[in-house]
């Protein structure tokens, strides 16, 4: 820490006591450093005391600062009280009153006359010159822009003095405040102030420093360099440069110090990586060059603080690191699951009657819970998972939920501060549970939170409705961070930018160095145009970017390796563009730079396929299996035998999911399970034009027996791409039964003979002895003209139903996932010729296709071969799926 060893050191030049020093600084971080130098230099007095520069402003002005949630009931209060119209909501005003607060305080800061700058906003010659004639009409944007100007000239005043009376005061009021002081503090104290490593200060901040500098009673330690402070053009230098013109810098007291470190040998690398978190992934790659394996003088510097999740998944190496940076509220499970539950009770709002599943499914899955109610969560999933109910009744909901600890959180609130006790309540309760220290951390935070809101509510009779307060706790989330412990003296250093103030180290690695990121450009969240900004000497995005240009180039002065990563994607808000900060040091600087390209390639990764190897326990479950073989088994195995061994031999099966949009395999199913229950009433009989004619007639009401029986609500077919599908099953229906009734009237006998027939123990020899038995069910037998019909429902389309098998094709003519319908209803031939009750019968065998069901059945064909040769085929493929020395193989398809 060379900066800061140089001030000590003259300091004790000075005087060995240094207690007689009040040390100023941009920030707390660097304490602890000045610590560790006065304990290798081997000081044993009383330490120095240390401030922020607005700790000591605070101390000046002698006010209660007040900010956040606090500041705008406050404000709010005030608001109400003036009877503006259009009346404004709590809500309403939030839209816009952090905005504007933010920008008073910049009025407050650097301006001399808040009131002034007010006033020419309000100037209506100036919105004239923008647009004639607004007319009366209050909508007009620009009349909006006026009277929300008239106002705030009445408002900000009369908030000021309300705040006044009860001595509070916002950061931008404290330095006005301050500012009055200054000069009878800089008289009357004894202390003496040491200021160290400023670049940019506020008027009032200047006011103090150049006051006691001149009252000798302050001494400042700048910490700039040749390379940007001789170079007019360089904006990291523009401050400093002002600074060193004060009048209180003279012959007697110099401006101390400008070095020559940013020329000395540097080893500068930029990495151009393709994606965000991918730059994460090349610090392994970096900390390999790093000679010093504790990484002691090493800083990680992240522009974006949504990396620091991936950056400590690739450090899981590093013994010690230190971590400055606070981990966001925002990223965690809790936050999100905080953030469902105010948007699930907007929805409440609006609907009473129901819950959406994916407004609670995340809710239960997100936040901590006690093994009891993990029980009571998995067992409502399951039920909700199986019927596929989309929305959930709030009976239902009670139902299956009511025992859960935090049911309450889930129902429709009575009002805003009951919900407030209930989420206190649970957060206490959550912190009795096992749960991790980070975990812990983000609930005990919202607790506080929660508690905070609570309070500061209970003073004002404000109405706030739920959509308000989840405006506060989103502010809260945003705003708040957990801070980790760690070792700041030793190991890897992980900061962001503003943190490295005053710190210097060996080895810097710098990520997200983008445009937007660093500097952060023209994105100020403010009210107040550039140009009056410009007129009233506030800062603007320009001077925000001088002073990220000094933090940048002050950080890398005196390293001697620097790396530099951004982001060359473009995606979302990102622009793929280097910060220009880089771009100077390539055009200006004399450095070498060494210019490393990191691509994601997207060519697909070449996997081999799973291959799986009989081993003795497979083979047992395949024995197992040959008692109960079905033709699905095998057109599974035909389709990819991963999934056959997946479902066969280690008897999973995909989780059931929640349906919005009925499935394909849903719709087959209603179309099967309606077109069973038409024909079970007409089973065993004779078919007559009127049996038909009623069944066509009764068809809804068949529809909904198949709903039941698939567990779906009935209003999930009331509206939308459901609603058509069910449309659709009942138009399929109506053309198979229009079809068997067009059959009747052209004088064929037609006979249902069974529905969904179930058999079992069909043998089937393969070799010798050994055999396997065949089970299933076949959709429908019926007898036309004394033949009997074997059909087969499908969804798809008909394929493939010409056989073509002869000697030289036998062994290998089912092994092709195209002939899956075929080798399906060959298998049904020879089931149903050994049935003892179908003996004698001339059978026909067809495929009847939901797709093309004016068709009606279309017949399998054996354009050369017969079922007998079929069967060795059936027979060839069976003993490929037994034989120990085949492995089941991946078949990977190609799209």
């Amino acid at each position: 820490m060379k900066f800061l060893n140089k001030i000590i050191h003259e300091l004790l030049a000075q005087n060995p006591d240094l207690s007689a020093f009040n040390i100023i600084l941009p920030g707390k971080r660097p304490i602890v450093f000045i610590r560790q130098i006065l304990e290798e230099n081997n000081y044993s007095g009383f330490l120095p005391n240390f401030f922020t520069i607005e700790e000591l402003i605070n101390t000046i002005a002698d006010k209660q600062p007040i900010q956040g949630i606090p500041l705008w009931l406050f404000s709010y209060d005030v608001f109400r009280s003036l009877n503006f119209t259009p009346y404004e909501d709590f809500a309403e005003f939030l839209k816009w009153f952090p905005t504007l607060q933010k920008d008073w305080d910049d009025i407050l800061k650097f301006s001399d006359n808040d009131q002034g700058v007010l006033q020419y906003m309000f100037d209506e010659e100036r919105i004239k010159e923008w647009a004639q004639n607004l007319g009366d009409d209050q909508d007009v944007p620009r009349k909006k822009f006026l009277n929300f100007w008239r106002n705030m000239n009445v408002f900000l005043p009369e908030l000021k003095e309300k705040l006044k009376e009860r001595n509070w005061a916002t950061s931008g009021m404290i330095h006005e405040t301050a500012k009055a002081e200054i000069e009878s503090f800089a008289k009357s104290t004894s202390e003496h102030f040491v200021f160290c490593g400023f670049n940019a200060f506020t008027p009032v901040e200047e006011k103090l420093v150049r006051s006691l500098l001149k009252q000798d009673k302050a001494q400042c330690f700048f910490q700039a360099d040749r390379y940007y402070f001789d170079d007019e053009r360089q904006e990291a230098g523009k401050f400093l440069r002002n600074h060193k013109m004060w009048k209180e810098f003279d012959e007697h007291r110099a401006f101390q110090w400008i070095e020559d470190d940013f020329s000395q040998p540097k080893k500068i690398k930029v990495y151009e990586v393709s994606g965000n978190v991918t730059q994460t992934k090349v610090l392994p790659e970096i900390f390999k060059e790093i000679n010093n394996r504790t990484y002691s003088n090493t800083a990680v510097v992240l522009l974006d603080e949504n990396l620091l999740p991936a950056s400590l998944d690739v450090m899981h190496g590093i013994e010690s690191l230190n971590i400055t940076m606070g981990f966001p509220l925002k990223n965690l499970s809790f936050s999100n699951a905080v953030k469902r539950l105010f948007y699930l009770q907007k929805q409440l709002e609006k609907n009473k009657s129901s819950y959406y599943y994916r407004d609670i499914f995340p809710i239960l899955e997100e936040l901590p819970k006690s093994a009891e109610d993990e029980l009571i969560i998995n067992d409502f999933k399951a039920k909700i998972e199986e019927r596929n109910i989309v929305y959930i009744s709030g009976k239902l909901l009670h139902e299956l939920l009511g025992r859960l600890s935090y049911f309450g959180l889930l129902q429709k609130a009575e009002g805003t501060h009951s919900y407030l006790d209930k989420l206190i309540a649970f957060c206490q309760q959550v912190k009795w549970l096992e749960i991790d220290d980070i975990q812990y951390e983000n609930v005990s935070h919202f607790e506080n939170a929660f508690r905070i809101i609570k309070n500061q509510l209970t003073p004002y009779n404000i109405e706030i409705k739920m959509e308000t307060l989840e405006i506060l706790i989103n502010q809260h989330i945003n705003s708040e961070s957990i801070d980790f412990q760690g070792e700041p003296l030793r190991g890897l250093q992980i900061m962001g930018l503003l943190e490295t103030r005053l710190l210097n180290f060996e080895n810097v690695i710098m990520l997200s160095v983008n445009e937007g990121k660093l500097p952060l450009g023209n994105s100020q969240n403010t009210y107040i145009p550039f140009d009056i900004r410009k007129v009233f000497d506030l800062h603007t995005f320009l001077e925000n970017d001088s002073i990220y240009a000094y933090h940048f180039y002050r950080l890398i002065q005196d390293a001697r390796n620097v790396h530099l990563l951004y982001n060359a994607l473009s995606s979302g808000v990102n622009t793929g563009e280097k910060s220009r900060f880089i771009t100077q040091i390539e055009m200006e600087s004399a450095h070498e730079i060494e210019h490393l390209i990191i691509e994601n390639s997207s060519d697909p990764i070449t996997t081999k396929p799973i291959e799986i190897a009989k081993t003795g326990i497979v083979m047992e479950r395949l024995q197992k299996w040959k008692e109960k073989v079905s033709a699905s088994h095998l057109t599974s195995y035909l389709y990819n035998p991963i999934d056959f061994y997946l479902s066969k031999i280690l008897n999973t099966s995909e989780t059931d999911e929640i349906e919005e949009e009925l499935s394909v395999k849903n719709y087959g199913n209603l179309v099967h399970y309606s077109l069973q229950e038409v024909y079970e009433v007409l089973k065993g009989k004779l078919l007559k034009e009127s049996d038909l004619r009623n069944s066509i007639k009764a068809v809804d009401q068949y529809i909904n027996i198949a709903i039941e029986k698939l567990k779906h609500q009935p209003e999930f077919y009331e509206k939308g791409m459901n609603y058509i599908h069910k449309a659709i099953a009942k138009k399929v229906i109506e053309n198979i039964l229009n079809h068997d009734l067009e059959l009747i009237k052209q004088g064929n006998k037609l006979e249902i003979v069974d529905i969904e027939r179930k058999f079992e123990n069909v043998e089937f020899y393969l070799e010798g002895n050994d055999k396997i038995s065949f089970f299933g069910f076949i959709d429908r037998i019926d007898k036309l003209n004394g033949t009997l019909r074997i059909i087969d429902y499908k969804t798809a389309k008909i394929k493939n139903l010409n056989v073509k098998i002869d000697e030289d094709n036998v062994s290998d003519y089912f092994h092709n996932s195209d002939r899956k319908q075929a080798l399906q209803l060959c298998i049904y031939h020879y089931v149903v010729q050994h049935l003892p009750e179908f003996w004698g019968f001339p059978i026909e065998t067809g495929i009847w296709s939901f797709a093309e069901a004016k068709k009606g059945m279309v017949a399998l064909q054996f354009d050369k071969g017969d079922i007998d040769e079929a069967m060795k085929s059936v027979k060839s493929l069976i003993l490929e799926i037994l034989n120990p020395d085949i492995s089941f193989v991946e078949n990977i398809k190609s799209y």
